[in-house]
């Protein structure tokens, strides 16, 4: 090397490493963004209402704000994925939280309803990327025995910013007006930007891209913040990793087309869960007779569930693997689903919230953890990616599949279809998924080694970067 006389590792070198100060910070700037970009998306319903209640906009617009709203959060999942590969994590990481900062803040002054739809489509943008970005280069960053449960605490702060929303839109609409529910997330956003500049390039993808002086760079100054002058494990050298270029095609390629459509099904699970349940709860309650207070608590109480899965999450994943809690709280949510539909009273909201705390685990445990390890690094991003637009796409269509179910047969044919959804999800893991609990990064994607993976097909590397076809 002109610095490099041996290969960087990065892998083995960060699995290495005992948790820091250093990880914590990073695990902080991670969890601040996305919490505000969850802030952002919960708080859309009470921004709506009041613009309604001002004159500004109607059932109509509103259609059309929701509508760019997750255009603009498809989109921004696709291209951090591909400008993620392409250009690194951090670029994407930063570049996001810019977008959605100077949109929100523009949004702040919009003059007119039209121009507040066209700003929310490119804060769209910022916050689909958000998601993709900060989950799959969080992991890249942490030791594998630990990845787990860090991935998922940054969930459970996500998952708070549901209540806390709930609280700021409370006093601020009603005193200071829907323009300051843009301006503040703004502001928080272009902050954390600010605070990002000190977070590193993935060594991983510097590795994976063959820039390995960059990549040892980068790893001697982790190093340094680690050990804080004391001594660091031993790390044990790893085969080379390939650093091939890998085109788009090998998502779909022998060897990964399973693992890429494995995780665009954990994406349509829990784009039903979230936003084809969860938000049609207060609709669905208000129908069946409950006021507006009483739906909005009785809501809450499924919120709570969901958050204490988040938690539960986080204590189980490192423990017993990502693919048992996938697999048996996809099953026990189902099975409580269906027996939500027989109660009423206490037993309704009692079951309700065990029924969310199933879905949390098994989400977070699917889409914020296991997902992005499915992808080795060169694909990584563009493979969470991929599969975040596929699960949002999904999620526009399933509204419409909503109504038709709330008027075939109301809350017990919205849980039924979800019931039937978590089972073939459990199905499809537990029979094809692959375990990546406490695996390194760089050999628990479906693309990465030399052995057949677990679907039974063999690794990519061989049979495509040699030239043959798939």
């Amino acid at each position: 090397m002109s610095e490099v006389a041996m290969p960087v590792n990065a892998g083995p070198r960060l699995d290495r490493l005992p948790l820091s100060a250093w990880h914590r910070k990073v695990v902080a700037l991670v969890a601040a963004g996305i919490f505000i970009d969850t802030f952002e998306l919960y708080s859309g319903g009470g921004i709506l209402a009041a613009l309604t209640q001002a004159g500004w906009s109607s059932v109509a617009l509103n259609a059309w704000f929701l509508a760019a709203t997750f255009a603009g959060l498809t989109l921004g999942a696709w291209l951090t994925g591909v400008l993620g590969d392409a250009l690194g994590r951090r670029f994407c990481y930063r570049a996001n939280l810019l977008v959605f900062g100077m949109a929100s803040l523009a949004a702040a002054v919009a003059p007119d309803m039209t121009a507040l739809i066209a700003l929310r489509f490119v804060m769209g943008l910022g916050l689909g990327a958000e998601v993709v970005a900060g989950y799959a280069a969080l992991g890249e960053f942490l030791p594998a025995s630990k990845r787990g449960r860090l991935v998922a605490s940054v969930v459970l702060i996500a998952n708070t910013s549901f209540f806390v929303s709930l609280l700021v839109s409370y006093w601020v609409l009603p005193t200071l007006g829907w323009r300051y529910m843009f301006l503040l997330p703004g502001l928080a956003a272009v902050a954390v930007w600010f605070a990002r500049r000190a977070m590193p390039e993935s060594p991983r993808w510097l590795e994976a891209q063959g820039r390995a002086e960059d990549a040892e760079r980068q790893m001697q100054m982790i190093e340094r913040e680690v050990a804080g002058g004391c001594a660091l494990p031993a790390w044990r050298p790893a085969p080379l990793i390939d650093t091939a270029p890998v085109p788009f095609r090998a998502l779909f390629a022998m060897g990964a087309r399973r693992g890429t459509l494995l995780g665009m099904l954990i994406n349509v699970v829990v784009g039903f869960s979230l936003y084809g349940f969860l938000q049609w709860l207060p609709t669905v309650f208000v129908g069946r007779g409950m006021s507006i207070g009483g739906s909005l608590l009785t809501t809450m109480v499924f919120a709570a569930g969901y958050t204490s899965g988040s938690f539960v999450s986080m204590l189980l994943c490192d423990r017993i693997g990502r693919k048992p809690c996938i697999v048996w709280f996809s099953v026990a949510a189902a099975a409580v689903g269906v027996g939500l539909t027989y109660t009423q009273g206490t037993p309704f909201l009692v079951g309700g919230y065990v029924l969310a705390l199933c879905l949390g685990t098994a989400n977070v445990a699917g889409f914020t953890v296991y997902v992005p390890e499915l992808f080795e690094t060169r694909l990584r991003m563009r493979g969470a990616g991929l599969c975040g637009a596929a699960g949002r796409l999904a999620t526009v269509a399933m509204q419409f599949g909503i109504v038709a179910l709330l008027a075939a047969g109301g809350l017990t044919a919205i849980v039924l279809a979800l019931a039937a959804l978590l089972l073939v999800q459990a199905a499809v893991v537990g029979l094809a998924g692959v375990e990546t609990r406490q695996k390194p990064l760089d050999s628990s994607g479906v693309l990465a080694g030399t052995e057949p993976d677990a679907f039974g097909e063999p690794p990519y590397g061989a049979a495509i970067l040699n030239g043959r076809k798939s």
